[in-house]
């Protein structure tokens, strides 16, 4: 039955828990604690999607299903920092980080991704030719004419978001014309708060000092 809810919560339409635990409150906590929360997080886990997939066969509600995101965010929490322990001991030991070595190689469509080097039976010198056609995927053309009109769709969503900034800063000063100007430009990097402040547009229904 720990697969399970308490009985208490089965007719709940909200249960009410805690937030998700943080990684500096991780890090004050010793290796066994770690341990130990990890497997009251994964008994939690598996409760709560035990719990969820009932709901979907009787086609209810599950009640608060936040509460497996908040039991996941904790997971991840808690593997970073034993990763942060097993870095920090193994570059003490050996000057290494201990971790498995990666790279950014191109995927099939030509994008790059981090890949997680791992062992195989056959060195990559060994592979024959059907291997290295095979893997190499992203020298075709039409991979090159999606990668060209991918860029493009990331510089024209990027263009738009500093023309919506600009549009946005351009609001404020004519809205509020002594706000703090450090402020402003803090919050919005991209924008050349100078060369807006002389537009037109910026100027409100106010005398100028």
């Amino acid at each position: 039955m720990q697969f399970f809810d308490e009985k208490d919560n089965w007719e709940r339409d909200e249960v009410r828990v805690g937030r998700a635990w943080r990684i500096p409150e991780l890090r004050i906590k010793s290796n066994d604690d770690l341990h130990k929360l990890w497997f009251v997080l994964l008994k939690e886990r598996n409760m709560l999607m035990t719990m969820e997939h009932e709901y979907k066969q009787k086609f209810e509600p599950f009640p608060s299903p936040e509460r497996l995101d908040k039991v996941n965010e904790s997971m991840v929490n808690l593997e970073e920092v034993v990763r942060e322990r097993n870095r920090a001991y193994f570059e003490l030991e050996t000057g290494e980080t201990g971790e498995r070595p990666g790279r950014l190689t191109p995927n099939a469509l030509g994008m790059n991704y981090w890949y997680k080097a791992s062992e195989h039976v056959v060195p990559p010198h060994a592979n024959g030719t059907w291997w290295r056609q095979k893997h190499l995927w992203y020298d075709r053309k039409e991979c090159a004419q999606f990668l060209t009109y991918y860029r493009e769709k990331l510089f024209l969503a990027k263009r738009k978001q500093r023309i919506r900034d600009r549009n946005h800063v351009l609001g404020l000063l004519r809205r509020f014309p002594d706000m703090d100007m450090e402020a402003l430009k803090e919050q919005y990097p991209t924008v050349d708060i100078e060369r807006v402040k002389r537009w037109k547009k910026a100027t409100g229904h106010f005398v100028p000092k």
